[in-house]
């Protein structure tokens, strides 16, 4: 006797198969639907999606620190770095020293950071809303809700995690199992 295949509502519950994992679905989401920002921010402002993301967060919060900007973004301090750097060539944002601490660099975003900014925004506030749209507003109110849920429980699962490092060279974990 076969089983029945998992209804939509109970295959994130019983994955059986790796395509019915959480992670993956979202994964594959913003695959397709960040696919559109992506084409955007490279074809129409000559920026990445990471960059994208930098500048977005330096309009909320000025005047930040390079590893406080990698830290808020969940991003390595490297990767971080390169997009900075990166947005400083293109005349996006500014590095400034720091008062008080010479050592330390502030970034702020010119003029023309600001107007690419401007000119996205309500670009990928309108992919949002033509995906948002797909759910009733009762399922949306539901997802926002579970979306919330979902991040305090992945915030509490890194926080307790004990993962090993890795070692990208070898292809292999950093400490002996």
């Amino acid at each position: 006797m076969t089983r029945p295949s998992p209804t939509p509502s109970t295959r994130l519950v019983v994955s059986r198969s790796i395509d019915d994992l959480l992670l993956l679905r979202i994964s594959r989401l913003l695959a397709t639907a960040g696919g559109m920002v992506t084409r955007l921010c490279e074809g129409r402002f000559g920026i990445t999606r990471r960059e994208w993301r930098v500048l977005a967060e330096l309009v909320k919060q000025p005047g930040v620190l390079p590893s406080q900007l990698a830290e808020q973004m969940q991003l390595d301090r490297a990767r971080t770095s390169r997009a900075i750097t990166s947005m400083v060539h293109k005349g996006l944002v500014a590095r400034a020293r720091r008062p008080g601490n010479r050592r330390e660099v502030v970034l702020s975003v010119t003029d023309k950071g600001r107007e690419v900014h401007d000119a996205m925004v309500p670009l990928a506030v309108d992919i949002n809303r033509r995906l948002v749209a797909a759910l009733t507003p009762e399922d949306a109110q539901r997802l926002d809700a579970s979306l919330d849920v979902l991040q305090a429980c992945a915030d509490g699962l890194v926080a307790r995690a004990e993962l090993p490092k890795a070692d990208r060279r070898r292809g292999a974990n950093a400490a002996p199992p």
